[in-house]
């Protein structure tokens, strides 16, 4: 009875094994590895708002990149210009690069942080985001990680 056990038990163990060194071979092998985190927005901005809406970006979005950088939240920001862009395609992109996502309780500490250091309430800040909506519209926002070359 053991003999019946064991020789089954031996080859799920030699499978389990083999299946390891593939994976670790494999992972050796991949030419690449996973770098920062961007956000990237895409934003339309409505005709006559050009100025008020590059205000706002001059103070108030790179004032919030700036407290997120400081407190490493955040290694860096940058803002483009679709130079050409084509019916349908937004005007500006607005990029945050983070080294990894927070977990649930560290964004809520953050969250905290950050309520602090504005001195707004959610009420002002919804209201404030809505009066954009006059001059710009957010089209889209995707979450990319860079790939780099593996060395």
């Amino acid at each position: 009875m053991k003999k019946i056990i064991m020789k089954p038990l031996f080859i799920l163990a030699l499978c389990i094994s083999a299946l390891s060194m593939t994976t670790n071979a494999l992972a050796q092998e991949w030419p690449m590895v996973a770098g920062d985190f961007w956000t990237v927005t895409g934003i339309e901005v409505k005709d006559g708002g050009d100025l008020k809406y590059a205000n706002w970006l001059a103070a108030e979005w790179k004032k919030n990149a700036e407290f997120a950088m400081s407190k490493g939240w955040l290694k860096g920001y940058k803002l483009f210009g679709n130079v050409h862009n084509r019916k349908g395609e937004p005007d500006l992109y607005l990029v945050r690069i983070f080294e990894d996502m927070p977990s649930g309780p560290e964004g809520e500490e953050r969250y905290k942080e950050y309520m602090e250091w504005q001195s707004k309430t959610e009420s002002q800040m919804e209201a404030e985001s809505g009066n954009r909506a006059e001059y710009r519209e957010v089209m889209s926002t995707v979450l990319l990680q860079e790939m780099m070359f593996r060395e």
